[in-house]
Parts: structure tokens; sequence; C-alpha cells
């Protein structure tokens, strides 16, 4: 898989890409990145990207031209366009897999007050909100993405397993985990975890993952 973005701020990404399993898989080319500055498109002096929203406004609008000239020079047949933005779709993790599929996924960085509305209409395939929430811009919900997606990839993750044991893969939340020692500040295990019987333990997580469920999040049940 090849991952490209396009942001106004490509040393948000650099760091956060060279560390933990991000950073291992693509040292061990598990997948490509490549992160490009937005200006690189730009007609002048000042590399101007953005401007003033037709009808008024407080905040600046991410211009047509570079990048729907941007996005022109990046992608083939097998790209799929990502915008990040907080009025788009939510990234749910049956979407995490779908785009773990791909062969290239170009992530756009939405910033200020968004992207031309003709630039969403032309280029984007799909666009993806990380939250009910405003970031100051989209490289961070790129960013996430990545790491969603990255996990995803064979041979990425030491034990493939462990995906099944993450929140949302069975469309429940996961399940309350322990480690040694058995006892910490007087407060014990679950004696089931530590029994050896794993029909048991399989029917206490299950348990508790509905129950955790039910009580944070019953959209995933009752939606």
């Amino acid at each position: 898989m090849k991952i490209e973005v396009l942001t106004l701020f490509p040393k948000m990404l650099e760091g956060f890409v060279s560390e933990s399993i991000v950073g291992r898989a693509l040292r061990e080319q598990l997948f490509a990145l490549q992160i490009h500055n937005l200006r690189d498109w730009a007609k002048d002096a000042r590399r101007t990207v953005d401007d003033r929203p037709f009808g008024g406004g407080a905040g600046m609008v991410l211009q047509p031209e570079p990048l729907t000239e941007a996005v022109d020079s990046l992608k083939n047949e097998q790209t799929h366009v990502v915008y990040l933005c907080p009025d788009g779709f939510p990234l749910t993790m049956s979407k995490v897999r779908a785009f773990a599929q791909k062969e290239h996924l170009l992530l756009i960085s939405g910033h200020y007050e968004g992207i031309d509305e003709r630039v969403r209409a032309r280029c984007i395939d799909e666009e993806i909100s990380i939250g009910d929430y405003v970031l100051t811009n989209g490289t961070l919900a790129a960013a996430v993405l990545i790491d969603a997606v990255v996990r995803m990839l064979p041979g990425v993750l030491g034990d493939e397993q462990s995906l099944e044991q993450d929140s949302f893969a069975h469309g429940l939340l996961s399940f309350p985990q322990y480690t040694r020692p058995e006892v910490f500040r007087e407060q014990s295990i679950p004696h089931v975890l530590s029994s050896g019987d794993h029909e048991a333990i399989d029917k206490w997580r299950l348990k508790y993952q509905i129950k955790r469920t039910l009580q944070r999040r019953p959209d995933l049940i009752f939606n």
C-alpha cells in the first residue's frame, strides 16, 4: 500500500510517522508514505493557496486551482482520494478495514474554513471526520487515519490475533484488561482470568464487552 498526504504542515506528520508501530512498518517497507506540501503547487512567489470566501466570513478557503492540480498530478487509476474534514462521514472500523484494502490512498488535509466546494465535487472519493469537534487543521486527522489503517496491514502487528480483541472489532467495545501482579493495592484480578478455563474466560470477556458498550456506546448495539 502507498499513502500520500497533501497538507500545509508536513512537519506535523514527519515526527509522528517515524515513531512506534507506524515508524517500524515504514522502515520495514510494509507500506510506503509520501508527504507533500500543498504550496508546491502554488503559482505565485508567495506560494498562496488560500483566499477569502465568497459571501463573506472570518476565515480563508483553500483555492481550487493548486489543490486540483496537486490531486491530478498525484493520482492514478488505483488512487482513493480522502478529504479529512469535520463535516465528513464518521471514521469507523469498517471504514478503516476498507481503506486498508486500497492500493493507494491520497489524504487531503483540510485547513482554515475548508476547501472550495468544486474540488470536493470533482476530486474527492470520500470525506471523513474523526469526531464531532474541530481541529486547527486536518493533518492530525490524517495521522489518526494513517495509524488506524497501517495497523490493519499484514505483518504490522506482532500478533495478528490482537486485532480480534480491539474495540469495535465485532461491534462492541473491548473488555477490561489486567496484568501482573495479581493483587495490587488490595485489589485482585477477577478469579476467572487465572483459572485456565478458556471457555469461562471468553464468556466473562463477552459479558463485560456488552456491559461496557451498553454503558458507554449503546448506539453500537441499538443503532
